[in-house]
Order: C-alpha cells, then sequence, then structure tokens
C-alpha cells in the first residue's frame, strides 16, 4: 500500500465510521433507558415470608418467581414501562420502577391485596375474586351517573346459582359484597396489619342472574373506583411482603441529575480531548478519534444490553474516558522513548506499540478485578456503576490498543511523518544516534536529580504521622454514616429558592417528623437533607410527600433503610475489600512477585485509609457509593504501581544477578524517574473528569467524586513515594542473607537447577 492510500484509507475510515455514529447516536440515546435517579420513580427491596395460616409453607425459588410474576402483573396495572424486578438471595425481591408520575399509588398496588367476596347474610362466602377474569374490573357510572365498579366473571351460571340460592333465602335475601384489604409490613418494626373489611353494598336478589357481568355500586369518588377496580385486577399475592429498603426520587430531582452530570461529562471529556491534542499532538489526535468511537462504542452496547443508565453509570462512563486515555498515554510515552534512542517513526511505532501492551493488560486488569468485586456485592446503583465500569475497561482495551494502532499505524506507515518530530512531541535535540546503542531505559529523565529511595525514611516517618493522625481522628469523630449503613430515613428537597435549615424543619414538623440532623447543600442553597433514626412506613412516606410538595413545591427524594439492610450493606462492603484486595495480591504476586504484591497492597491500604480520615474529620456522609468510590480507588490507584514495577522488571532483566544495595537503589530510582511523567499524566486525565464532576455534576454524586479526587491524589504520592520503597527495604534484606538476588532473566535463563 503507498503513502497516499494509506492517507485515503485513514481518512475514508473515519468518514465510514463518523457517518455510522453520526447516523445511530440518536437512536441509541432514545433507546437508553434511564433510572430512577435520573427520570424519577421509586425503588423497594421486600423480604418474602409465608402468609398466615398457611402451615408448612416454604419461600423457595419458584415461590419467588410466582411473586414477581403477581408482582410484575400489578405492576402492569400502573402502566409503567420497563419496570424492574429481581430477586435477591433466597428470601427477597426487589423492584425498581423509573418513571412512575403516582409513587404513592404505585406502592400501595404492589403490597396491597384487595379480595372482592359475595356472602349471604351468614357471612358464609358463596364467591370471591378468584372468580372474576383476569383484568375484569373496571371503573364505571351506575344508571344514576355515580361512580361504579363493573366487574367480568369467568362463569355466569356459577353467579346463577349463588344467586338462586340467595334468592331462596328470603327475606333474608341480600347478597352481601366486601372487599378485605390486606397489607404487607411497611418495616422491620411493624406487625402484619390484620384484613381489613370494606362494605360495599348489600343488594336484595329476588331473581336469578345467570350473567358475567355484574355492576357494583357504593359511595365512591371517581379516584376511589379507578383504585379498587386496579387492586382487583392485580390478583392475590402468593406471599407476605415486608419492605426492608427503599428510595424514592422526585421528577424534579432526576432532570436536574442528569443534565448537570451531562454538562460535567461534556466538560471533563473536552478537556482530555484538548489535553491529549496539546500534548501528543498527531497521536493525539488519533486518541481523540478513539476514544470518541469508545463512548459510542459503550453507548451501544449499553443499549443492546437493555440496561438501566444510572448517575452512578454515566459518572463510571465519564471516569471511563480519563482511565481509557491511560492506554494511550502509556504507548505514545514508549513511542517517544523509542524516537529518542534513534528508531525511525515507524519502527519507534512497532516497538512502543509492542513494549506498552503487557503494562496496559496489567493495569487494566487489576481495575477489573475490583469492578468485578463491586458488581458481586453492591446494590443496584453500585452495580450500574459496577457495570458501566467493566464496559469501560473493555471497550478501552479494544479501542486503545487495536483501534489506535490501525489508525496511527495507517499515518506512520505512509512515510509523511518521518522528519515531523514535533507532531511526536518530541525534539530534535532530544533525539540520540542509533549508533550509541542505547536503550529506552537509559535515557536520560527531567527527574534525574530526585533521588526517590534515598529520602524513603521521610516518606515512610510522613506516611506514618498521617495515619496516626488519621487513626485518632477516626476513633475520636467515627465516620459520618448515612442511612445504608446506619439505618433510618433520608429526605432531600429541592426548592426554587434558596433554604434555611428552619423552613427544612418546619416543613417536617407539619408531617411530625422533628430532626436537627438538617445540612443545606446545592450551588444556591437549594437544597435541604434531613436524616432521622426512625424507618418510615409508606403511609408516613406518602404523608411526608403531600407535605413537603405543598411546602416546597416539588417532589422530595426519601429513602429508607432497616438496621438488617444496613448491617448487611457494611458486611459485604468489607468483603469486598478484602477479596478485591486478596485478589489483587495473587495477581501482582503471578505477574511479578510476592514483594511487589504486599508493597502494592500497603500502598492500596494507605491510599484508601486516607480517603476514610478525610470523610471522618469533614464529616461529609459515607454511602453506599463511598465503598464504591474505594474500591474504584483499590483497584485503579495501583496502575501507577504496576507501571513502576513493570519497569523495575524490565531494568533488572539487563542483569544477571543484583549483588549490591547500589543496583537495587539504582532500578529503584530510574524506574521511578523513567515512568514518573506517564504516571502524572495517567492520573492527571482521570483527575480532570473527577473535579468536572465535582464542579458541574450532580450533588448526589459530589461526596463519591471527591472521595475518588481524594484518592487519586494518595495513590500517586504512594505509588510513587511508598510502593517502590518498600520493596528496596525488603530486597536489600534479602540481599543481604543470600548475598546476590537473581533476576528475573537469571530466573528463566541462567537458572543452574535443571531444566526438563
Amino acid at each position: 500500500m503507498g503513502k497516499r492510500s494509506r492517507i485515503l484509507a485513514f481518512f475514508l475510515l473515519i468518514i465510514f465510521i463518523g457517518s455510522a455514529m453520526g447516523a445511530t447516536t440518536q437512536n441509541i440515546l432514545k433507546n437508553i433507558n434511564l433510572g430512577l435517579d435520573l427520570q424519577g420513580g421509586f425503588e423497594v427491596l421486600y423480604e418474602v415470608t409465608p402468609l398466615n395460616g398457611k402451615e408448612g409453607q416454604k419461600v423457595d425459588k419458584e415461590t419467588l418467581k410466582s411473586t414477581a410474576d403477581a408482582l410484575e402483573r400489578r405492576i402492569n396495572v400502573l402502566g409503567v414501562s420497563e419496570p424492574n424486578i429481581q430477586i435477591e438471595g433466597e428470601d427477597r425481591i426487589r423492584v425498581q420502577l423509573a418513571g412512575v408520575k403516582d409513587q404513592n399509588k404505585a406502592r400501595e398496588i404492589l403490597s396491597t391485596e384487595a379480595n372482592l367476596t359475595f356472602r349471604d347474610v351468614n357471612d358464609r362466602v358463596m364467591m370471591d375474586g378468584g372468580d372474576l377474569e383476569e383484568n375484569g374490573a373496571k371503573q364505571s357510572f351506575d344508571s344514576q351517573n355515580k361512580p361504579s365498579i363493573s366487574i367480568t366473571l369467568k362463569d355466569g351460571d356459577q353467579f346463577g346459582k349463588v344467586t338462586k340460592e340467595i334468592r331462596d333465602m328470603a327475606p333474608d335475601n341480600q347478597l352481601i359484597i366486601w372487599l378485605d384489604f390486606e397489607e404487607g409490613k411497611d418495616s422491620y418494626k411493624e406487625e402484619r396489619m390484620k384484613p381489613n373489611p370494606k362494605f360495599l353494598s348489600n343488594p336484595n336478589v329476588d331473581q336469578i342472574l345467570n350473567q358475567k357481568n355484574v355492576e357494583i355500586t357504593g359511595t365512591f369518588t371517581i379516584e376511589e373506583a379507578q383504585q379498587l377496580a386496579s387492586l382487583l385486577n392485580a390478583g392475590s399475592l402468593p406471599v407476605h411482603l415486608t419492605e426492608t429498603y427503599s428510595t424514592s426520587v422526585g421528577a424534579k430531582f432526576g432532570e436536574q441529575a442528569l443534565n448537570q452530570t451531562i454538562l460535567a461529562g461534556i466538560v471533563g471529556v473536552a478537556a482530555i480531548f484538548l489535553f491529549m491534542l496539546f500534548y501528543y499532538r498527531l497521536p493525539g489526535m488519533v486518541a481523540i478519534v478513539t476514544l470518541s468511537i469508545y463512548i459510542y462504542l459503550i453507548l451501544l452496547i449499553f443499549d443492546w444490553m437493555n440496561g438501566v443508565l444510572t448517575l452512578p453509570g454515566i459518572a463510571a462512563l465519564i471516569l471511563g474516558v480519563g482511565m481509557a486515555v491511560d492506554a494511550n498515554i502509556i504507548t505514545y510515552e514508549r513511542i517517544k522513548e523509542e524516537i529518542k534512542v534513534g528508531r525511525k517513526i515507524k519502527a519507534a511505532f512497532e516497538a512502543g506499540s509492542k513494549g506498552s501492551l503487557s503494562t496496559i493488560l496489567d493495569a487494566n486488569l487489576t481495575t477489573l478485578l475490583a469492578a468485578i468485586v463491586l458488581f458481586a456485592y453492591g446494590t443496584s446503583s453500585v452495580k450500574g456503576f459496577a457495570t458501566m465500569l467493566i464496559l469501560s475497561i473493555l471497550a478501552s482495551f479494544i479501542t486503545a490498543v487495536y483501534a489506535t494502532r490501525l489508525f496511527l499505524g495507517l499515518l506512520v506507515n505512509s512515510g509523511l511523518f518521518n522528519n515531523k518530530l514535533w507532531l511526536f512531541g518530541v525534539k530534535k535535540e532530544e533525539v540520540h544516534q542509533l549508533s550509541e546503542g542505547l536503550d529506552p531505559i537509559d535515557l536520560k529523565t527531567k527527574f534525574d536529580r530526585f533521588d526517590f529511595v534515598k529520602h524513603r525514611k521521610k516518606y515512610f516517618t510522613a506516611s506514618a504521622i498521617l495515619i496516626g493522625i488519621g487513626i485518632v481522628v477516626v476513633i475520636a469523630f467515627r465516620l459520618n454514616l448515612g442511612i445504608d449503613f446506619a439505618s433510618g430515613t433520608r429526605v432531600e428537597i429541592l426548592s426554587d429558592s434558596r433554604l434555611t435549615t428552619e423552613q427544612v424543619k418546619t416543613g417536617l414538623a407539619k408531617a411530625n417528623i422533628v430532626t436537627d440532623d438538617i445540612v443545606i447543600s446545592g450551588d444556591n442553597g437549594e437544597i435541604g437533607v434531613a436524616r432521622f433514626k426512625d424507618v418510615l412506613n409508606k403511609e408516613e412516606i406518602s404523608n411526608l410527600k403531600s407535605q413537603l410538595r405543598e411546602e416546597f413545591g416539588s417532589e422530595p427524594n426519601i429513602g429508607t433503610v432497616s438496621p438488617t439492610i444496613g448491617k448487611e450493606l457494611a458486611k459485604n462492603a468489607m468483603i469486598a475489600l478484602v477479596i478485591a484486595a486478596i485478589g489483587i495480591i495473587i495477581y501482582v504476586t503471578v505477574r511479578f512477585e510476592a514483594k511487589m504484591a504486599i508493597a502494592a497492597i500497603l500502598a492500596l491500604l494507605h491510599d484508601a485509609f486516607f480517603v476514610i480520615a478525610v470523610f471522618s474529620i469533614t464529616r461529609l456522609e459515607v454511602d453506599i457509593t463511598f465503598i464504591a468510590a474505594i474500591l474504584t480507588i483499590v483497584g485503579y490507584s495501583i496502575n501507577d504501581t504496576i507501571v513502576t514495577f513493570d519497569r523495575m522488571r524490565e531494568n533488572m532483566e539487563k542483569k544477571k544477578r543484583l549483588r549490591t544495595s547500589e543496583e537495587i537503589k539504582d532500578i529503584v530510582n530510574s524506574s521511578l524517574r523513567q515512568t514518573l511523567g506517564r504516571s502524572v499524566n495517567t492520573v492527571l486525565t482521570v483527575v480532570i473528569t473527577v473535579i468536572a464532576l465535582l464542579i458541574f455534576g450532580s450533588n448526589s454524586i459530589w461526596n463519591f467524586s471527591f472521595a475518588l479526587l481524594i484518592g487519586l491524589i494518595s495513590g500517586t504520592y504512594s505509588s510513587v513515594f511508598l510502593a517502590a520503597q518498600l520493596w528496596y527495604g525488603w530486597k536489600n534484606k534479602e540481599l543481604k542473607k543470600k548475598g546476590t538476588i537473581k533476576t528475573y532473566k537469571e530466573k528463566k535463563v541462567y537458572s543452574d537447577e535443571p531444566q526438563v
């Protein structure tokens, strides 16, 4: 393929892919389902228990499935599109209804049963709700134009037999029609409510009625008749349902969160594009192309999966752009190094692409491990974040490795840029002659005057002091646990004007809620957040919603968590952190060595604890998204450590054995100097997206974003000043004990052990 044909192929590919993306993006965005935190709605977690009076009934998989089916039928009555019903564990069902307009009515229909009964004057049941046709009830009007309920029976002959029997009981020939209401427990502290019968009517029966259509009259309003018809159509539930966790989001909150987070994404991504273009030039332009493809690919796959996009999911997508560019930076820095040792552009591209692959793989796999653990142990919103994070990692690997090589390869192999080193961010005076026999790891760096090992005890002392202060702070102040871990109720109010603590307190008092735990936030003080220990039931939530909507003009967000769920969330968070740490230890041990793995984990624990200490002293609320932030930090902040360790391995492979402390020191120092520039750049791109989320994003994920920012800063510090230095100390002890240390190359090639 000639020079012109390669350039032509590059532009044709760009035009083709760009056209395909432009033609389909709008439809993809339309098809993606928005979560309840982006369009309003509610989520409830039910604990499933056997019905009273049903001895020997077990809650097994079949029971849970039939209950989920019954709940879906009830949701269909509401006309909600894309409901999400999930069976969790052995006795729980989670229901998410995004976009539902009347949340109070939805909660009522989900857990309230209305069983229609036809009885004689002796209270003997003659027919019940099981004799109705499916969806056989509807609101209608009687002959006097009053609201009534029209029902369709399965068997008109059976109704004829019942009316004949009632007629023959004259003078007590009344057909008594009742509705028995039975509601599930609303919270952990309430006993199940006994059936609450509602008398409907008692018509005299003077003739046999062989008919399927029956009209029930009474003193109904239109709304009452409609709701009764809906409850009848919903059918019975095979079990008891107890609310253990719930959250509801007002539509106005959802709309604001969506707009703010999209703005944050646009600002963050644009800043990364500009950084890549100015710093890496021609390869930076290719990175912009591949990152655009990456974003499109994520949305396309999410659409194919019929996934539900949540607020944390958008945050993960934005963060993913910052993470995805890491692979480009690692590759481009390797190419620059190859150019500096005297290789031609084409040879430098091939060597740099090949040399960066293992580092990119290692860095991505550690983050992927943390994301998988998040998905396994997270709640619904965290699962949304983890799903998007997993997709981001996989898609970034495809685009940053394969798409970048394809596009940049076409440009490099065209030969048009052979002498234009400035387009690759390299100055002519930085380039050596190939005849000098220099290796990229022999290059001088701008950090050569820094001795990272010499001052290691100062770094260790500084970290020890900070950790000591952190321990005192955490013991003294503890963490400001949100309801996810402490149980209780959280109310978030959105007003059109600035709020005061007194206004919020007064509004809550009108609904008989008293609390001093009120925080005012938002850019203009328009958001009020109140917390209290009581777990509200659905009647109390309904009353509170109505009161606050009337008081402040918009639907509030209300979340409740029972103590049982709070304990489980805390337990699962600890399990997730332990599993992620063990997984990283195993992986780094296999890829490198045990001493590097332990050093990496200690650095990660340092980062995670530092975030915890900052949250303790600032009194920021710790909720379930905080755990997502910690696990993201655990998975991502090790990237720079991996890059450094990978370069240390390369430097060691140049030697057969390590014989002196100075040689070990030189390996650590030279590796840190050679990788520091790319470490700063890779963290910087993610920090850009996090700062965009902090400044422009939704208030709902501010704490999450702040935790990430602190973790990223701490992670950069530990990668540069702690992890490699810890390894140096342990390696020195090994040297004193053994006299010499085999390097990786020595172990593979020069081993004295018999080879098979």
